[in-house]
């Protein structure tokens, strides 16, 4: 029942910018990196190193969607029902865009990009810009181009490292992989320079990508924000009593953790419940509970 309601939340434009988001990056990968046998980082560049490998039949399409979706659900708890269909939806179009640019449009995109050709570092930049483009806009829409991406939020505390070092070690095991298995490293180090170009392209899109942030909620509506996010995050809130400097009126702040896909969200939640709080998100480099100070 619960889920169903979740449902309701559910925006046409946020829709619009997935679909996009989507195509964007199937576009960057099949046009620009694919053809040249550079690698993305993350899901989708495990699933253009399974789709090297493996039969015909099981295309970087069909691996998308093996490998996301199942890391997407894994995630549904801690992320939300509403980001969890973000994300498919997301990656759905960028599966069926994918596969309508390799086997169904008149481009051929099998030796070499149809408009930089065979020149690895031009691949590898607007590939990795382009495809950075379709990510950020995922985020910053509510959802997800990458499983791997969600699996870092959940996993990289409990390792205690950052979500962007997690991502990091995962794309440079991957490229060490990709370099014993086609045996030459010219490719994986140009995929690299893909990986750079994107997660600045991100970064530029959505600020703060690497760390988790703060947010603190000046508020006269403490009680109803923190059960809304509370309800929405299932995340622990901390409320302190403070004082107006230039009204003298007692205040409360409201001060959550949040990841960077939840950044967007809980402004949209604390503006519905209190039009006039004050919010700011600053980043912070480490979170630690007091049970993990002890360890």
């Amino acid at each position: 029942m619960k889920f169903l309601e979740k449902l309701k939340n559910i925006k046409l434009f946020n829709i619009i910018m997935l679909t996009i988001a989507g195509a964007i990056n199937a576009f960057g990968i099949t046009v620009f990196l694919n053809p040249v046998k550079l690698y993305d980082s993350g899901i989708s560049g495990t699933s253009m190193l399974l789709a090297q490998i493996t039969p015909e039949y099981l295309t970087l399409s069909v691996f998308l969607l093996i490998l996301n979706i199942p890391l997407f659900l894994y995630g549904l708890k801690k992320q939300g029902a509403l980001f969890t269909i973000y994300a498919i939806w997301t990656v759905i179009i960028y599966s069926f865009v994918a596969w309508l640019i390799t086997d169904i449009l008149p481009v051929d995109v099998n030796l070499a990009s149809p408009l930089a050709g065979t020149d690895l570092l031009l691949c590898a930049l607007f590939g990795g810009i382009i495809s950075g483009v379709g990510s950020g806009l995922a985020i910053r829409y509510g959802g997800a181009m990458d499983g791997i991406e969600v699996m870092a939020v959940i996993f990289a505390k409990r390792l205690g490292i950052s979500v962007g070092s997690f991502v990091m070690i995962y794309n440079i095991i991957l490229y060490i992989i990709c370099g014993f298995t086609i045996h030459s490293w010219i490719l994986p180090l140009y995929s690299i320079v893909t990986y750079m170009g994107a997660l600045k392209t991100v970064d530029f899109i959505v600020e703060g990508l690497d760390r988790e942030k703060c947010a603190m909620i000046i508020t006269v509506k403490p009680d109803e924000i923190c059960k809304a996010l509370s309800d929405e995050f299932e995340s622990g809130t901390t409320k302190i009593s403070v004082t107006g400097g230039y009204s003298n009126e007692p205040k409360t702040m409201v001060y959550f953790i949040v990841n960077r896909f939840q950044v967007v969200k809980t402004k949209e939640i604390v503006h519905e419940i209190d039009s006039s709080a004050y919010i700011t998100i600053s980043e912070v480099a480490d979170v630690f509970s007091a049970n993990q100070e002890l360890k």
